[in-house]
């Protein structure tokens, strides 16, 4: 199966026609660095530089954009410390992923007893390709009746059930993610990436509660009606468009509360 979106820079001329073709513009107001810092972070913003790109190394960067080495490092330097570049020691600097670990869920998190975050491990139980239902086409802002493809995933801690996600895609964007023969890993967008060639770039969430449905209820092994935690995010790619919708649902009574005040 192809993916939809670009390939990787594999060469560094193609990692440096990226940035030839925009000028840096200096408007004598800023720093010089931040004006780099702009221009780096405004081609992450627009999709041209996705999560695991590796960016020119800083003596060619400062040729290409005619600004000296100290420059580009003060700028590249400030966007590692803001999350958006890494280094690898001996490889270079690479866009970085989106962390979700600035979800909502670093403040509300499943454990065990004692608070102590565990790792969850993801199933798919169900998926298909259909027409979508009116709210979720409105929150993908996509015309009603949208082919989406509806991924539906259960978060268990041991053979327990914690979590249930219910997620939406455009499917003209991930053309095969249904096909059962298509294996899920539980960080489903790296497969998203590595499949389709779209870049999961940010996402905004709502936390809420609520209670139970029947369906959730059987999910998670639960009394209907019992309260539980849901997640609503709403995932962006490439200029700001809205790739997916996903509805989390998650028992309240694993759920614990942790935060740091200073």
């Amino acid at each position: 199966m192809e993916g939809q979106g670009r390939m990787r820079m594999e060469t560094e001329d193609e990692r440096l026609e990226l940035f030839r073709r925009r000028a840096v513009q200096h408007d004598g107001k800023r720093p010089l660095y931040r004006v780099v810092e702009d221009h780096i972070r405004d081609l992450i913003n627009s999709g041209e530089l996705i999560p695991g790109d590796l960016i020119p190394s800083e003596p060619q960067l400062a040729r290409t954009l005619g600004v000296s080495q100290g420059t580009v490092k003060k700028a590249i330097d400030n966007l590692v410390w803001e999350g958006l570049l890494y280094r690898h020691q001996g490889k270079g600097t690479y866009i970085s992923k989106v962390d979700f670990g600035k979800s909502l869920f670093r403040f509300f998190t499943y454990g065990d007893a004692r608070g102590r975050a565990v790792r969850i491990h993801k199933e798919t139980t169900a998926r298909r390709r259909c027409a979508g239902p009116a709210n979720v086409t409105r929150r993908l802002q996509v015309p009603d009746g949208t082919e989406l493809i509806y991924i539906e995933r259960l978060g268990l801690i041991g053979d327990a059930p914690i979590l249930v996600e219910y997620s939406w895609w455009p499917a003209e964007l991930v053309p095969g993610l249904e096909d059962e023969a298509l294996h899920i890993p539980d960080y489903l967008y790296a497969l998203v990436l590595d499949q389709f060639g779209v870049p999961v770039l940010r996402a905004e969430e709502t936390l809420t509660a609520d209670a139970a449905d029947a369906h959730t209820a059987r999910a998670l092994n639960i009394p209907e009606k019992t309260p539980v935690v849901v997640l609503k995010r709403t995932t962006f790619t490439r200029g700001d468009r809205i790739v997916e919708v996903r509805t989390t649902k998650g028992r309240a009574d694993r759920f614990s509360y942790k935060t740091e005040i200073r």
